[in-house]
């Protein structure tokens, strides 16, 4: 198996059709079987550079370890989990995506597969919430340990009375509430536009 050199980080945007679905299926042990044409585009990497390879061969390094910890803690016990992940594609640029997992297993029970779909998330949710806590937790990784980033994570958490799926799921409801609010008050004020519009060709019209 080739290892590729890992990119270094440009700290710039991958351009990519936001409204797709990034698609993969790895073994249990997070080794790369299959990615759809959108991880193919968005990553950078040919599908033959990929099969096989680990799948955090698209790990950025702004990510804190702790949350693939919990990420992969909680996979094994065959719970699905959704997490806000900053990934790194072959020319060095970033790319933020939420996930959800499908768990295969065998007549056994045993894990053999996990598919994972990612969205894009959206940027008034990175930046407000996720930035700032990662960027808490890479620090506390740096200085410390990721024990010690776990314990933060953890505390953060407890003082919301949140698991981190509840977090992410909260954060994202929000973000689209606010948007729904936003657009009404878009169309009320277009209406009201077009309302005042009539009013004055009628006047303009009649004298």
């Amino acid at each position: 198996m080739e290892v590729f050199e890992r990119p270094v980080p440009i700290d710039k945007e991958v351009s990519w059709d936001k409204t797709k679905t990034i698609m993969s299926k790895t073994d249990r042990f997070g080794t790369i079987e299959y990615a759809n044409e959108v991880f193919i585009d968005v990553s950078g990497y040919e599908d033959y550079e990929l099969m096989s390879q680990p799948h955090n061969i698209i790990r950025h390094p702004d990510m804190p370890k702790v949350i693939f910890k919990v990420l992969w803690d909680n996979l094994k016990k065959g719970n699905n989990y959704h997490a806000i992940v900053k990934n790194m594609a072959k020319s060095g640029r970033y790319y933020w995506v939420i996930t959800d997992f499908d768990i295969s297993k065998d007549e056994k029970g045993n894990i053999v597969n996990y598919f994972a779909r990612r969205k894009a998330v959206p940027q008034e949710v990175i930046t407000k919430h996720i930035e700032p806590l990662y960027k808490r937790l890479l620090q506390i990784e740096t200085a410390s340990s990721m024990e010690a980033s776990e314990k933060y994570l953890i505390g953060y958490l407890e003082e919301q009375n949140k698991t981190y799926v509840d977090f992410i799921m909260e954060i994202m409801s929000e973000h689209e509430k606010s948007v729904e609010l936003q657009n009404a008050a878009a169309a009320a004020a277009t209406t009201e536009v077009k309302t005042e519009d009539k009013k004055g060709f009628i006047w303009k019209f009649y004298g």
